[in-house]
């Protein structure tokens, strides 16, 4: 088995970069109901000033330059290309961590918080605070594409992560998540519970098992909470019912048009968060998407997802929960304690459901407050 970690470095082609620049020229966009709102989706105006900052004023070799400003890797794991991002502290006990993204993110999500998180004496800090980070591209996401097989559930890929954590050296470590991530790090606190010190998640469902009994004695607010889960699962929940069934069919549509890739993502990020993210961050997320061509593959993880879903398992593993009033699901104590072994709660009033890009500040101190109790 090749264990070998190979050094990487983002080095798009030009002609790639141009071909992108000729579709946005050309984009056409659709004829949109008079009197018809952002409930039925993206407005045709909104997505005209995006498409024509990405083509004009945004320059992809900025910011592929700021990810390159951080050592990169690939290795192979279970038969796929992993590429991570491995950024040591320069403190020597500092803290293992991993750090995973989900959809529609990825590992730039995490740019604001490497420094602070690896190098704390150089950001006001205490150095007793400090992480060595490694923030890997889920299979088939990013430059962790194409997928070698399918069968990538968050199962396979927690354990993955196990695989390259100790291929690293790294014996005793954190997992820290959000949307997918979360589901990846909590994973990863069961199938390597001996080598996981503690998670640390900034999203999670706690859905009802529908024991009688189950919901007597919960508060208004944590009843409210139960609705917007309601309301996400209908509502909102149509991009995940369509990625979890017919992936392929809609990748077509998002792999030949960089404006429907960008539709499709630019969406969440404005329905999602408090009050959207950078405009240039969010376009390198989503060309990241585009230039690796990982609409269909990055998808996949949601059919996977609904094909092998069960009931959780009870985690050993101590776990944070880092709450952002404006992300689209709440979780409820009460419920989030059946699975897991919550031992560490906050909640923010400010902030979505990209907190490393939204609030950087407040989520590396939640980081720090929950595993500063296991130096």
């Amino acid at each position: 088995m090749n264990e070998e970690i190979r050094t990487f470095r983002v080095d798009i082609p030009q002609a790639d970069l141009d071909d992108l620049r000729e579709r946005l020229a050309r984009t056409r966009l659709p004829v949109q109901t008079p009197g018809a709102g952002v409930e039925r989706g993206v407005p045709a105006e909104q997505l005209r000033e995006l498409v024509d900052h990405w083509a004009t004023g945004y320059d992809w070799r900025e910011h592929e330059a700021r990810l390159n400003a951080h050592p990169q890797y690939v290795t192979t794991i279970d038969g796929q290309d992993i590429h991570f991002l491995h950024v040591r502290s320069p403190e020597p006990g500092a803290t293992p961590l991993i750090l995973t993204h989900g959809w529609p993110g990825s590992v730039v999500e995490f740019l604001d918080v490497i420094g602070p998180l690896t190098d704390p004496r150089a950001h006001g800090g205490d150095p007793a605070d400090a992480f060595h980070l490694v923030i890997p591209s889920l299979p088939g996401y990013g430059f962790s594409a194409p997928l070698a097989s399918t069968g990538w559930t968050l199962r396979r890929v927690a354990q993955a992560w196990a695989t390259l954590m100790a291929r690293l050296g790294y014996e005793r470590y954190g997992a820290q998540g959000g949307d997918w991530g979360s589901g990846v790090s909590i994973e990863l606190g069961l199938v390597d519970a001996e080598h996981v010190i503690g998670v640390h998640v900034n999203y999670l469902m706690t859905f009802p098992s529908g024991q009688p009994g189950e919901l007597d004695g919960l508060s208004d607010s944590d009843r409210a909470r139960l609705e917007g889960l309601e309301r996400f699962t209908g509502e909102l929940g149509g991009y995940m019912a369509i990625q979890s069934t017919r992936p392929h069919t809609l990748a077509f549509g998002l792999a030949d048009s960089p404006a429907g890739q960008l539709a499709w993502i630019a969406e969440k990020f404005t329905e999602w968060t408090e009050d959207g993210v950078d405009r240039d961050r969010l376009l390198t997320n989503v060309s990241l998407y585009w230039l690796t061509n990982t609409a269909d593959s990055a998808a996949q993880l949601y059919w996977e997802f609904s094909h092998a879903w069960s009931m959780p398992e009870r985690s050993p593993t101590p776990m944070g929960v880092a709450v952002f009033a404006h992300d689209y699901v709440q979780p409820v104590r009460g419920l989030a304690e059946r699975a897991n072994k919550v031992v560490h709660w906050s909640e923010f009033a400010s902030g979505g459901h990209f907190p490393a890009m939204e609030q950087p500040e407040l989520l590396v101190a939640d980081v720090r407050s929950f595993f500063g109790g296991f130096h």
